[in-house]
């Protein structure tokens, strides 16, 4: 029979914010092999492979199917997910980890100020140019996604390896796409968020997967959590 894999981050605010939460509910983790272990128990679900990993690493597992359920941010299930969300279910909003995933743009273009704008600015650009806007980002789906639906096709992605908010000083990009909480990074660097520029408002989520194996034990585990397991009984 299937027991439960549950899956939290593995440290950082993010862990400890997580941590509180389940003991608010009446669920205490304890964590085995002191801080820099990646194991751990949690009280009140019965027998729970329970599993210390990082964000992406629980988006990822989620998508795929080898965990049942865990918490991480929506930003990376959205950008993960091949399809936007068919392989998981959001069970319930945390209320902590926010931060929005944007477009910005150099403060510099006073003309751009929408999509519709940076569409334009694209095609100037590459009649310009002989190029293409360069758009960095580590978020590639999402990207494409919301380009596509506000009718930009004036750009190519970059992968953003390191600090995507430099690109534009640095000269490997034009445009980018990244995650902010109050917007003082991307002033600082001299980038301006787009009117309608906003992809995704993201924050910490408990999410059930919908390719994991729901038989035995695990059902019966996540009914104890009723938020996910209303998200479940939805599913099948």
């Amino acid at each position: 029979m299937s027991i439960l894999s549950l899956a939290i981050p593995s440290k950082g605010r993010l862990k400890e914010k997580t941590e509180d939460w389940f003991r608010e509910q009446g669920f205490p983790i304890r964590q085995i092999g002191g801080e820099r272990g990646y194991q751990a128990e949690i009280d009140g679900l019965g027998q729970v492979d329970m599993r210390l990993l990082s964000a992406r690493e629980i988006a990822q597992g989620l998508i795929d199917g080898t965990i049942h359920a865990g918490v991480t941010g929506e930003d990376l299930l959205q950008d993960l997910s091949p399809t936007g969300d068919a392989e998981f279910r959001i069970a319930e909003r945390l209320g902590f980890g926010g931060a929005d995933v944007i477009v910005a743009v150099p403060q510099a273009w006073l003309d751009v100020d929408t999509m519709s704008d940076l569409e334009a600015a694209g095609a100037a650009f590459r009649k310009a140019h002989h190029r293409r806007l360069r758009v960095a980002t580590k978020y590639m789906r999402l990207t494409r996604r919301f380009f596509a639906a506000k009718s930009v096709g004036e750009y190519r992605l970059v992968e953003s390896a390191g600090a995507t908010e430099a690109a534009p000083a640095t000269g490997s990009a034009d445009v980018i796409v990244d995650i902010t909480s109050t917007g003082a990074t991307l002033r600082a660097n001299g980038l301006k968020v787009l009117s309608d520029g906003v992809i995704l408002k993201s924050e910490a989520v408990l999410a059930v997967s919908t390719r994991a194996d729901w038989t035995g034990e695990a059902r019966n585990s996540l009914s104890l959590l009723r938020s996910a397991a209303k998200i479940l009984d939805e599913i099948y």
